[in-house]
């Protein structure tokens, strides 16, 4: 079976978690798997949105723990995220691209944070995030200790970490954590829906914007005015944006190509 199930249909670049039998735990091929879907995603001009979730009744339940050697003298837990988690969050963060999480059941550890760090996250009303790490003696990692405080707030966010609580899908939105909370039935039709209007918008425009929300967290105002004016100044040179305003004035709906 492979660890990462890839499709593409109408721009969208569909990534299934593979591992339904263990929750969708990642492991090293499932790591290699996402870095190639990433390289596509980064290089395809077909490619105009990255829709992710999981196969079966979880999305991701974190590390596989069984790929540890447990017995080692010396175990280094910081030496994958070097190796695999922290490329990955840094890959998706920069992609000038939409990515969109469709969360389908339980996400916890790693596979929590890895949900947040997309850009927009839709979870069925059954699903629920879990940082789980503090169970286990270990701190939130994949970038959770970066979203969870900018997301969520420091109160909320220490208090998620520290316990290890389940938190619904249904308070996760209530709190700002995620954009969504849909009924499971629901769930793939509208993560596809979204997914597919993202893939047929200014795709120029949606990297811009995503550049400009990013990079707010670490700008101070004057920063981030210049940064508007840079982006503006960019995105004002696509094809897309003379092509909304044509259908504007037209008054049709635009027929954007990505450009």
């Amino acid at each position: 079976m492979e660890p990462l199930l890839v499709s593409m249909d109408a721009g969208v670049l569909t990534l299934t978690l593979n591992r339904p039998d263990t929750l969708n735990a990642f492991t090293t091929a499932m790591h290699a798997g996402l870095a190639a879907a990433m390289t596509r995603a980064e290089t395809e001009a077909a490619v105009r949105c990255v829709l992710i979730t999981g196969a079966g009744r979880g999305f991701c339940a974190g590390q596989d723990l069984s790929e540890r050697d447990m017995n080692a003298v010396d175990i280094d837990m910081g030496a994958g995220l070097d190796a695999r988690y922290n490329p990955l969050v840094r890959r998706m963060h920069a992609l000038r691209k939409p990515i969109v999480c469709a969360v389908n059941g339980v996400a916890a550890g790693a596979g929590a944070n890895f949900a947040l760090a997309c850009d927009i996250v839709i979870a069925a009303r059954s699903a629920s995030f879990i940082q789980a790490f503090v169970k286990i003696g270990l701190v939130p990692d994949c970038g959770g200790s970066y979203f969870l405080p900018r997301l969520a707030g420091t109160q909320r966010a220490m208090a998620l970490a520290m316990t290890g609580d389940r938190l619904s899908a249904a308070d996760a939105e209530r709190w700002g954590l995620i954009w969504k909370c849909v009924d499971d039935a629901q769930l793939k039709e509208e993560s596809g829906k979204l997914a597919r209007s993202l893939a047929s918008g200014p795709t120029r425009s949606l990297g811009l914007i995503k550049k400009a929300i990013y990079d707010s967290a670490h700008n101070d105002l004057a920063a981030q005015l210049d940064l508007e004016r840079d982006l503006q100044h960019e995105a004002g040179k696509g094809k897309d944006f003379r092509e909304g305003v044509k259908a504007f004035l037209e008054k049709r709906k635009p027929s954007f190509t990505g450009q």
